[in-house]
């Protein structure tokens, strides 16, 4: 028992009801100020716009995103749209954003909508969790940024934020644990003072998540601009163990498979772009249309044995077609 009878938990909890809302009202102020102008926020794209969004900012920086989102949503605007689409343009679309074999499954999801759901997304969780590609976060995301849902989101930047404010320490990266779960569902707030037509906590879910990515950051926190050093436990204990561990751990790319099977990709876009150009100039071509030979892809990589284990992991992934002549394509 604490303060003449009152449960030292329910103290703690009224602790951080009164800490949250006041880090609500700020941070909806910082939002309103500060908050990039993205072409999928703001209610100016459709719900599926918003999925294509989140699922190519995973693990990209947003300014890569935007054009390409720019240019895909022009291209293919629904679900139905991208559903139709030939594999080659697909990875070609995807150009170098990284993991293409995420844009593959954005098709199978895109199949799914078009198909099953009349091309408009599901409304539960549980309908969106079961589309190809789509996980927690993603579907967190659509509910919450597309449909006004009040439902906890939780993303690195998210994650960081939460536990430095109100538990006063790093979060560690990995998966999330029951306690940053449990900590983003018990400060995701009712209401606000000023609420836009989406509601307090898409507000919320959005700024918390900005200020993250653009003030609260891993390495060199603003802690002089940040809306919320009033109600920062972190600070106030003096950024305890900050930059002893990664938030995100650092991946060496130099080398790597991924940096092959980019490399061998890139090349196969570039034939691709080549083939459609000479259609459409009318040209004639040998072979097979947008195919690079075995030569030419014997020279893409020096280490000829992760060459190929990198070409195998491709076509597995359905990402190229290998030709009987030992040339490649994409699908």
């Amino acid at each position: 028992m604490h303060n003449g009878g009152v449960p030292e938990e329910i103290e703690r909890e009224e602790r951080l009801r009164v800490s949250a809302a006041a880090a609500c009202r700020h941070l909806a102020a910082w939002w309103e100020l500060n908050a990039r102008d993205l072409p999928w926020r703001f209610g100016r794209t459709t719900p599926w716009g918003v999925l294509v969004s989140e699922v190519m900012s995973q693990q990209t920086q947003m300014s890569r995103v935007v054009p390409y989102w720019e240019s895909w949503m022009a291209v293919w605007p629904d679900a139905a749209a991208l559903a139709v689409a030939s594999t080659a343009e697909v990875i070609t679309a995807w150009g170098r954003l990284g993991y293409p074999r995420r844009a593959l499954r954005l098709q199978e999801c895109a199949r799914v909508v078009a198909e099953e759901y009349a091309n408009e997304l599901p409304h539960t969780y549980e309908e969106l969790v079961a589309l190809p590609g789509v996980g927690d976060y993603t579907a967190s995301a659509v509910l919450s940024f597309a449909f006004g849902e009040r439902v906890a989101v939780i993303d690195t930047n998210i994650r960081r934020v939460l536990s430095r404010v109100f538990l006063g320490m790093e979060s560690r990266g990995g998966a999330a644990s029951r306690t940053e779960r449990e900590l983003a569902g018990r400060v995701l707030p009712e209401e606000m003072p000023e609420r836009d037509a989406s509601g307090s906590s898409v507000i919320w879910n959005q700024a918390v998540m900005e200020l993250g990515a653009t003030v609260c950051t891993a390495k060199a926190p603003q802690c002089g601009d940040c809306p919320l050093r009033g109600e920062c436990a972190f600070l106030a204990a003096g950024l305890p163990g900050l930059g002893e561990r990664r938030t995100r751990p650092r991946q060496r790319f130099q080398g790597t498979d991924r940096q092959v099977r980019g490399i061998i990709l890139n090349a196969l876009r570039q034939a691709a772009a080549q083939a459609a150009r000479g259609v459409a100039d009318g040209r004639l071509e040998t072979g097979a249309p947008g195919a690079v030979p075995r030569s030419q892809i014997e020279q893409l990589w020096p280490d000829h044995v992760q060459l190929d284990a990198c070409i195998a992991s491709l076509d597995e992934d359905g990402l190229l077609d290998m030709l009987p002549d030992g040339s490649l394509r994409l699908p």
